[in-house]
Formats: C-alpha cells, structure tokens, sequence
C-alpha cells in the first residue's frame, strides 16, 4: 500500500502490527479448541460431545457481533479490541486453571467470542487502510493471512506440547497470547473515529438484508464457513479413530492452514487479475470434491492432501467475500455489515458442530463431509448471481 488520501503514512505502517495482534488473539482460540477437543476424547466423553464444544466457539460471537460492529463504528479499534483480549484471557486462565468439563467449555465460549468481537474492529480499521476499493481484496488477503498463520501454527504446536508436555502446557500457551496480543496492539496508532450520528441509535442493521447482492453474499459465506467446521470437527475424530498421536491430527489441520496462507498469498501477487465470482465457484467445486474423497484418503499422508486441497479452495475465498461486502454496504455501516456477517456465521457455527455429532455419531464419521459436499452444490445457484 503506497500513500494516498485515505489511509494516512502512519496507519499503513501499523498494519503489520495489525495482522500480528490479530494472529495472538485467534491462536488462543485455535489453541485452546484443539486441546480442549483432544481432553474432551482422552476423558471419554465421544464425538458428540466434541460436536458441542465446538459449536460454544460460536455462541458468543452471536451476542456480541453486531454489539461489536456498531462499537467499531462509533469508537473505532482500541475499545472493542480490548474487550476481546480480555475475554481471551479470562477464558483461557479458566480452562488451565480448572480443566474440568465446565470449565473449559467456559473457556471455548469465551475465547470464540473474543475472536468475533477483535476480529470486526481489526476487519474495519484494515478495510480503512487500503487506498482504494480495487485494494480490498489485497488488503482482506493480508488480513486473512493471520487466522490462517494461526491456525497452521496453533495445532501443531498444541499438539508438540501435549505430547511432549502434557495437556496443561498447551492451555498455558493459550493463556499467555492475549497477553501478547494487547502489547502488539498498542503499537497501531488510535484512528479519530467519526463523528457520531443518530444512525448509531437505530437497530439498522438487519436492514442490510434488504440489499440482493448482501443476501446472497451472506449465503454462500454461510455454506463455505460451515466447511471449514465441518473440516475442524472431522480431522480430530477421524485421527482419534485411527490412533493418530496428537501431533499427527496437529499436522493435518496445520496442512489445511498452511494451504490458505499459500493461496492468500497468491491472492495478494495477482488481485489484480482475479475474476471474483469466478474464483469464488471454482473454489466452491474444489472444496465439493474434496469433501465427497476425503473419508476413503489413506494414512496420515492422504489426510494431509485432502486437507491441503481443502485450505486452497476454503482458503480462497474470505478476501474475495470481504471485498465484495465492503463494496455492497455503504461505507458508514461497514462495522454493522462486518458484524452481521460475524453473526450469521457464527449461528451456523453453532448448529453445524452439534450437528456433525449427531450426524457422525448415528451413520458414519466422514458423514459430515458428504452434507458439506452437497450444500456446496446448491451453493452454486446464488454464487453465479453474484
């Protein structure tokens, strides 16, 4: 990003400081789902109960989204940021301090809300950094790139740790990133918010339903965030039933991540040339695919592929989905857009863990992956109205 009337010299330079606080406060998250998964399966408590504990991630985020957004809006990062580094360390001092069922499930409520409520006031201060709108899919890549980088980090390192120096380690990792995360956002300069409107006292942000092109955005956002879920539930129940070591099931789901941090940065060097919508459907057939193959991919190599090709398609897609959200919202409401999105999805995100239990619990563990495989097919009718 170079100068330009927008985004002032010492606003761009923060953000790398921007992507690094934003990677500390998702890696608490991953850090701590990953652990808190593996106990809740040495403890005996099955797949469902996994199911459930992952849809706690989202839970949070359905309270506090839109709350977020309108935050965002009106007082800009540091406020909002600092309520998520919070709820981040609270949650995960309680899972270390405690690990009992309550109480790391407490934490999996906590720092999935933490997650949701940073995550739409990083989203809006880095779409206020880009020079212009044809920037927005180069800027949402970089910002991309931190949940990414998280999640190819975080398992593995869980993983090295629990096997290496047991459960209580790896909820101690997670407890010391929120820390880390406040100290990384001090150094992004405070931006003067706008000045506050009567727009900020209506309950408009439903409204944006009214908008086709926000509707069927917000669809197809739904069925390809319920991939990554659907993705996050089966790696460690199917490496569970095969007896793969911790670290074995860290490296599966690090391969998924690593692959959507390749393909941002592939997205990053070539926005330029990219046809969004149709990134955006040849993405969605790559993921189908996958998802119909991945239950019959053989050893710790093969889930390692299939995960891969699944990080390149999934991966893919949130900055072009960014993109075209900032250019469908008007500019004032950007906040509320971000934090709708963040509800939606995180609604979904509650159901779909719960419901990939049940479903792999009464029929069988790659279950999950063949519903996936067929919302995404019927995806592709509002993907090509786009």
């Amino acid at each position: 990003m170079t100068s330009d009337h927008g985004a002032p010299s010492h606003l761009r330079h923060a953000f790398p400081w921007l992507i690094a606080t934003l990677i500390c406060v998702h890696a608490c998250m991953a850090v701590t789902r990953v652990t808190g998964s593996l106990w809740v399966l040495n403890h005996g408590y099955g797949e469902a109960s996994v199911g459930l504990l992952l849809s706690l991630f989202a839970v949070a985020p359905i309270l506090l989204s839109l709350w977020a957004g309108r935050m965002a809006d009106r007082h800009g990062l540091h406020r909002p940021l600092g309520l998520g580094v919070v709820m981040a360390g609270v949650g995960a001092v309680l899972a270390l301090a405690v690990q009992q069922l309550w109480a790391i499930a407490a934490g999996c409520l906590l720092t999935g809300g933490a997650v949701a409520v940073a995550a739409v006031a990083m989203q809006r201060e880095a779409s206020l950094m880009a020079e212009e709108p044809s920037d927005l899919k180069r800027v949402f890549s970089w910002m991309a790139l931190g949940p990414a980088l998280s999640n190819a980090l975080a398992p593995v390192l869980a993983g090295l740790l629990i096997d290496h120096a047991g459960m209580t380690s790896a909820f101690a990792f997670a407890a010391l990133l929120p820390a880390l995360a406040w100290a990384l956002a001090l150094r992004v300069p405070q931006r003067q918010p706008e000045p506050f409107t009567q727009s900020f006292r209506e309950p408009a942000a439903w409204q944006l339903f009214r908008l086709p092109a926000f509707r069927r955005l917000i669809l197809v956002n739904l069925v390809l965030s319920s991939g990554w879920d659907a993705h996050s539930f089966v790696v460690p129940v199917v490496g569970h039933a095969r007896g793969l070591p911790a670290a074995s099931i860290g490296l599966v789901l690090g391969s998924f991540a690593l692959a959507a941090v390749c393909v941002r940065l592939a997205i990053v060097r070539f926005a330029d040339r990219l046809d969004e919508g149709r990134a955006l459907r040849s993405a969605m057939v790559l993921a189908m695919l996958t998802f119909l193959a991945y239950a019959w991919l053989p050893g710790t190599a093969g889930l390692i592929c299939g995960s891969a090709l699944l990080g390149v398609a999934l991966g893919s897609v949130q900055p072009m989905i960014m993109a075209m959200l900032h250019r469908v919202t008007p500019p004032e409401r950007h906040g509320q857009a971000l934090g709708l999105r963040m509800l939606t999805v995180n609604g979904a995100t509650v159901a779909m863990p719960a419901g990939f239990g049940a479903l792999a619990a009464a029929t069988a563990l790659a279950a999950p992956m063949w519903l996936m495989a067929s919302l995404l097919l019927l995806a592709q009718w509002p993907a090509r109205r786009l």
